[in-house]
C-alpha cells in the first residue's frame, strides 16, 4: 500500500531498478518527483532516442544494491553527468554536483508512482519527432517558480 507524501505523484515505497544485463541494481527509498521528458541533444545522444525520461529524488534515498563497480559516470560538466552500466551500456541515473539525483524511468521495475509532468529543452528536440500530448513544453528548463498543474505546495 502506498501512502501519499503530500504532493501528487509522491509516494512512500521502495523503487527498484536496474540495467539491461541485470548486473547493476539500485533502490530509491523515498518519493520520486519532478519527472520530465528531456529533449536536449545530450540526452537524445545518451539514450539513442527522441528524448529521455527522468525523475528526481532526495540524494540520500538512493543506493546501489549490486554491480556498483560496473557503474561508470560520463560527466558533461564538472559533477554533472550520467551513470551507466559498463557491461551493457544502460543509462541508469543522472548526477548533479557529484551526487546521484535522478533515475531514468525506463530502468524502473513496475510502477514508479509518478508520471512525466513536462517536456524540457524542446528548443533542441529532434526535428523528426512530434510531441503529441498535452504536457507543458519548455524551450529549456522550466522557471524555478513553475509547479505542475494539480501539484500542491
Amino acid at each position: 500500500m502506498w501512502r501519499v507524501w503530500g504532493h501528487i505523484g509522491e509516494t512512500e515505497m521502495t523503487i527498484k531498478g536496474g540495467c539491461l544485463c541485470g548486473k547493476v541494481r539500485y533502490e530509491v527509498t523515498g518519493p520520486l518527483f519532478d519527472a520530465d521528458h528531456c529533449h536536449c541533444s545530450m540526452c537524445r545522444r545518451q539514450h539513442g532516442a527522441a528524448f529521455s525520461t527522468y525523475a528526481e529524488f532526495n540524494p540520500g534515498d538512493f543506493i546501489w544494491i549490486s554491480g556498483e563497480g560496473l557503474v561508470k559516470v560520463y560527466e558533461t560538466l564538472p559533477g554533472g553527468g550520467w551513470c551507466f552500466c559498463s557491461e551493457c551500456g544502460s543509462t541508469l541515473a543522472g548526477t548533479d554536483k557529484g551526487k546521484i539525483t535522478t533515475v531514468t524511468l525506463g530502468t524502473v521495475e513496475g510502477d514508479p508512482g509518478i508520471k512525466p509532468e513536462s517536456h524540457i529543452f524542446v528548443g533542441s528536440k529532434a526535428q523528426w519527432h512530434d510531441i503529441c500530448d498535452d504536457l507543458p513544453q519548455f524551450e529549456e528548463r522550466p522557471p524555478d517558480t513553475w509547479e505542475p498543474p494539480g501539484k500542491t505546495p
